[in-house]
């Protein structure tokens, strides 16, 4: 059964008694998410749907859009891409919904892009960075919040090789055996190659099969003794990559583990425990402890044993999405929506210089900041590379 979210009683008593009046229910302008709810991708999807509802409740509360209540439909595909494909249809189809946002992976992804271009509904801010989404020219209907893979697993290449100074043969992948896995993996590659390296497929690479902790044949792939491996740039969920993590200390692999952003920050983290610290993982969204007047707004609406890195992204792509919505000019249609968005409409998140999309352009942000787990399980920002030596000693 899909998820319907009344977000005016989510608003705060002092907000209440300020807002305009309410917009009745049945004058909503439906938005749809089909995200894992259940499953090992859990706190992902659940992490989105609260930043995406703090947001939606905030406009709801200053009259909604044009006067319609926003009415978020979430249904739960626990990052299976055979459960995606049904979901989409049924937000379309059953439940009318004017666009799609924040759905959660690249397998799921696969399924849900061809549906959103033959329907003809937005797919907005998904939670992957994979290339399906970003092809050239970009698909119409398909519009990214967030930086790509390839863009985090480059950022990773390039602080190990050109700041920490590692040789790019000490560099192993650790990825998880489907579309998210090898986009990430192509990204790293690719940035190897780019700096020179050509040798890069021939570096140690091990697998783990999604949605399980079957991590033991990708380790050995990787501790091979005829390996000189110093990083290990991962792929994949949080427990898969926890496991990962502790079965390598434990059997004396000396290396920087590296997540990209789909990782699930503080669900790694607390899996970990001690055995975290030094852990890095790519983000591309600020630290949501920074001084950003968007991360501030954020602050403001969610609770602080409920922040962290997913959720703020949440926030973020439901406030771009909203912006796009305020920005079109006469009737309110899927196909204005994308007309705006492509013609350019500035749009503040208040990270710094406003962001715009083009026909040729459906990404927001481009942005990595990467962060390590510290010993008290908290997620530091790194200012410089080289500051990881203090995690490993460089032969």
């Amino acid at each position: 059964m899909p998820q319907l979210l009344p977000f005016a009683g989510l608003l705060l008593l002092s907000q209440a008694s300020l807002a305009p009046a309410t917009p009745q229910e049945s004058d909503s302008l439906r938005i749809g998410m089909s995200t894992a709810l259940t499953g090992p991708a859990a706190a992902l999807g659940q992490g989105v749907k609260s930043g995406a509802e703090a947001y939606f409740a905030e406009v709801n509360a200053a009259g909604g859009i044009r006067g319609r209540f926003l009415e978020l439909i979430v249904l739960d595909d626990g990052y299976e891409p055979a459960r995606t494909g049904p979901n989409m249809r049924a937000l379309v189809g059953d439940h009318d919904v004017f666009a799609v946002i924040g759905n959660v992976g690249t397998p799921t992804a696969a399924v849900a892009v061809p549906i959103a271009q033959e329907l003809e509904v937005p797919l907005f801010g998904a939670f992957t960075g994979a290339g399906l989404l970003r092809k050239t020219p970009p698909d119409r209907w398909i519009v990214n919040y967030r930086a790509s893979y390839a863009q985090e697993t480059a950022a990773m290449v390039k602080g190990l090789v050109h700041d920490l100074g590692l040789k790019p043969s000490q560099v192993a992948f650790f990825t998880q055996d489907d579309a998210y896995g090898m986009a990430g993996y192509t990204g790293g590659i690719k940035a190897l190659k780019a700096m020179g390296y050509e040798a890069a497929e021939f570096l140690p690479h091990g697998r783990y099969p999604r949605n399980t902790v079957q991590v033991e044949s990708g380790l050995a792939a990787i501790m091979d003794p005829r390996n000189d491996v110093k990083a290990v740039i991962m792929v994949g969920a949080y427990k898969p990559c926890a496991q990962f993590i502790r079965l390598a200390r434990k059997h004396g692999l000396d290396a920087l583990f590296l997540n990209v952003s789909f990782v699930g920050s503080a669900a790694l983290a607390k899996d970990l425990g001690p055995v975290g610290e030094g852990v890095v993982v790519t983000q591309v969204v600020p630290h949501f402890e920074s001084d950003f007047a968007g991360v501030q707004d954020y602050r403001q609406l969610i609770p602080e044993d409920h922040r962290g890195f997913v959720s703020l992204e949440g926030y973020l792509l439901a406030r771009a999405f909203v912006a796009g919505l305020h920005g079109v000019r006469g009737d309110l249609t899927r196909d204005a929506l994308i007309d705006t968005l492509e013609a350019g409409l500035p749009i503040d998140l208040g990270l710094g210089a406003p962001s715009q999309l083009s026909s040729a352009d459906h990404q927001l942000s481009d942005s990595v900041w990467p962060t390590v787990i510290q010993s008290d399980g908290s997620y530091g920002a790194i200012e410089d590379w080289s500051d990881l030596r203090a995690y490993l000693e460089v032969h």
